[in-house]
């Protein structure tokens, strides 16, 4: 299948390569499809949620010790129970958790203890966690389907745990938020690149991977079977696929590490504006490309002078652009300026494009220092403030959601009122 044609791949999925996961055999996709086929999620509830059964324990939890609520709703509704003892799921999560926390401490120190206060392994999809999702993190919580944890057991070596952990501690939402998340991924197994590279095609072809586009294409031209309930995404990942050509992503990836880290220190210094821009250009990678702007050497630009001016201003012209935050649409202003460019001004090569395109980056984000500036211009502000508004709206109706814990209404709230809604409250 030509990667044109695959969406982006949601869900969690990070930092295979470890002990842990060395140490498990390696599995089929069809021994997968089995194991999992009896724990797809159930149709959602819907009204019935206050009558479920649930069994739930507390659990002391991360560096602190704090208690932590592990919970399974309907454990007896959906007769759980007949292959599972419930206090025995609750155990192995408790593990789980606590070796997720442990590698995220250990790959970002920086984030310090995450709060998590509530684990729920939620046998049925509903708004909260949907199906085609592997898990969610809400506030202070964590919800994962029970197949999901199999396919994180066994393909994944409990990357959607080490993922959803990080979005607990994240401070703000939007892409760059998955950015981060999938920045952890990266580091540890390229696979996970590929699965997700519309966040990292630009900088791996312009400074790393010059010949990215053909491995994605051989890398998604595998063919996978329809007929399994194994996620094509988890199948790609399992199937065999070109050493070499994972040799090479290895490579890139760890000459982008240093981008990828000043990124997460870009976001969290600036979190609404991270978000703001990246929502606004709807570019998913454009935090990662501006830090690889202001960090790396710049290859030299296959155009100069009148030329190069003109493909700025083509950037420029779309960056403008508010649509995406104003009217709600989901334009990506830097494809928008790469088709210009290819086919107005006829720069043909993939990797020219994105070079320019870095170019105008470390024209309109970077200093002469090499400092970023995130900031939001005078004449923006009102969409900015709109924007800020806007996500917040969006909490709000999320947490009135039926099947919103106490823990998760308590936590947003109290999120809610801790995000800056003027920019003169930073």
């Amino acid at each position: 299948m030509p990667r044109k044609v695959v969406a982006w791949i949601a869900g969690g999925v990070l930092w295979s390569l470890t002990a842990f996961a060395l140490a498990q055999p390696p599995v089929g996709v069809g021994e997968l499809s089995f194991l999992i086929d009896p724990h797809l999620p159930k149709p959602d509830p819907a009204g019935r949620v206050d009558s479920l059964k649930s069994f739930q324990m507390q659990l002391p939890l991360g560096q602190s010790g704090a208690s932590t609520t592990f919970l399974i709703p309907g454990f007896e509704n959906y007769e759980c129970g007949r292959c599972h003892q419930p206090a025995e799921l609750v155990e192995k999560a408790h593990s789980r958790m606590q070796w997720a926390l442990a590698r995220l401490r250990e790959m970002m120190p920086e984030v310090g203890e995450v709060p998590l206060k509530q684990y729920i392994i939620q046998p049925y999809e509903d708004t909260l966690l949907k199906e085609g999702q592997l898990a969610h993190a809400t506030f202070d919580t964590i919800r994962i389907f029970p197949a999901s944890i199999l396919i994180d057991e066994k393909a994944y070596g409990r990357a959607t745990h080490v993922h959803e952990a990080l979005h607990l501690s994240q401070p703000f939402l939007g892409y760059v938020n998955e950015l981060e998340a999938y920045g952890l991924n990266v580091r540890a197994d390229p696979r996970f690149l590929l699965l997700n590279y519309p966040y990292f095609e630009e900088v791996m072809r312009a400074f790393f991977v010059p010949e990215l586009d053909g491995i994605l294409n051989a890398y998604f031209e595998r063919g996978t079977k329809d007929k399994l309930h194994v996620p094509r995404e988890v199948q790609w990942f399992l199937g065999e696929f070109d050493e070499d050509a994972l040799e090479r992503l290895r490579a890139g990836v760890k000459g982008m590490t240093p981008v990828l880290k000043e990124t997460s220190r870009l976001y969290r210094a600036h979190p609404l504006e991270a978000a703001y821009w990246s929502e606004r250009t709807g570019i998913r990678s454009l935090i990662l490309d501006i830090a690889a702007a202001a960090t790396l050497e710049l290859p030299q630009a296959a155009v100069e002078g009148e030329t190069f001016q003109q493909a700025m201003g083509l950037f420029d012209l779309q960056f403008e652009k508010d649509d995406n935050t104003r009217l709600g649409y989901i334009i990506d202003r830097k494809k928008e300026s790469q088709m210009h460019l290819k086919h107005g001004m006829n720069i043909r090569d993939a990797r020219d494009r994105s070079v320019l395109y870095f170019h105008y980056l470390k024209q309109r984000f970077v200093g002469e220092g090499g400092g970023v500036n995130l900031s939001v211009p005078e004449r923006a502000q009102t969409d900015f403030q709109n924007f800020v508004k806007a996500k917040l709206k969006g909490i709000e109706d999320l947490l009135a959601q039926p099947g919103v814990t106490e823990v998760e209404r308590q936590a947003g709230q109290k999120w809610m009122k801790s995000v800056p809604q003027n920019k003169n409250s930073r």
